[in-house]
């Protein structure tokens, strides 16, 4: 054990996971060089991490992903992962366990096809995640505004009626459980572009919840988590083409069911003017 430790702390260890497609599209050496690939389409770096989406074909079949990686993590993460090298302590793997987890409690997710982490030389510590991309399909916050031109008036009112209902549908799913997504935006819930032509017989299934890195379980702060989840949606539907204050009301009133929380409203529409207040500031 002292030996394992020692060749972590000299050399360094990696700890990966991937999909059984992964190796047919990324090659069987993928470890060796998906740290350093040249990705540009749609590329955003910030503080030591990057994000792109990359395209990978292979016989006549493509893959597409978004390809999130970490090279600079903090000291302290980097010596747990060196001592207890089968955690993920990284963003990468710490964001492919929460997505399992996700789809295992019945939240329609993207498929994780491969992640990874990298620990060592001397506490360094790296990651990655690659996620398929939703193929088609668009963030609420652009598909609302798209449907209401495309749509009759009576038509959209049923299309966002039921998907109001879809949405609350998913968010209790979580709550119930005591789960939180902790960056629930509008943006982050995704539906087929095809959608915004047509009102689906059912909107079941069809919507897709994204960035699952903040994903968890709350059991001791469970009611704050609540409100922060609530209050950042309401915050996002702000000044979107197409959402009323009817259509707020309706999610209110589908999610708390036939128990009135006062507190709660409160507390939500506390914490989305704490989000306004903070963003305006951001702003000038």
């Amino acid at each position: 054990m002292i030996a394992a430790l020692w060749g972590r702390l000299r050399h360094g260890a990696a700890l990966l996971f991937q999909q059984p497609d992964w190796s047919e599209f990324a090659g069987d050496d993928w470890p060796q060089h998906i740290m350093d690939v040249a990705v540009h389409d749609r590329f955003h770096a910030k503080q030591g991490r990057t994000i792109a989406r990359w395209s990978l074909d292979s016989n006549d079949r493509r893959l597409t992903v978004y390809l999130k990686r970490h090279y600079r993590l903090p000291r302290w993460a980097g010596w747990l992962a060196t001592l207890f090298p089968d955690h993920g302590w990284s963003p990468g793997l710490g964001e492919w366990q929460r997505l399992r987890s996700a789809v295992e409690h019945g939240v329609p997710a993207p498929r994780a096809v491969a992640a990874g982490q990298w620990v060592g030389p001397w506490g360094r510590l790296r990651s990655f995640i690659a996620i398929e991309e939703l193929a088609d399909e668009l963030p609420l916050h652009e598909a609302i505004p798209l449907a209401s031109g495309r749509l009759s008036p009576l038509a959209f009112a049923r299309w966002k009626r039921e998907l109001i209902v879809e949405l609350v549908r998913l968010v209790r799913l979580l709550h119930d459980r005591r789960w939180f997504h902790n960056d629930l935006y509008l943006c982050h819930f995704y539906i087929a572009e095809a959608d915004t032509r047509q009102v689906p017989a059912s909107w079941r299934e069809r919507v897709h919840l994204i960035d699952f890195h903040r994903y968890g379980q709350a059991r001791f702060t469970a009611a704050y988590a609540r409100v922060k989840d609530l209050g950042q949606l309401l915050y996002s539907s702000s000044n979107v083409a197409g959402i009323t204050d009817h259509d707020r009301l309706c999610f209110w009133r589908c999610y708390r069911g036939a128990r009135e929380r006062p507190w709660l409203r409160r507390a939500i529409l506390f914490k989305c003017g704490r989000y306004q207040r903070h963003n305006a500031r951001k702003r000038k």
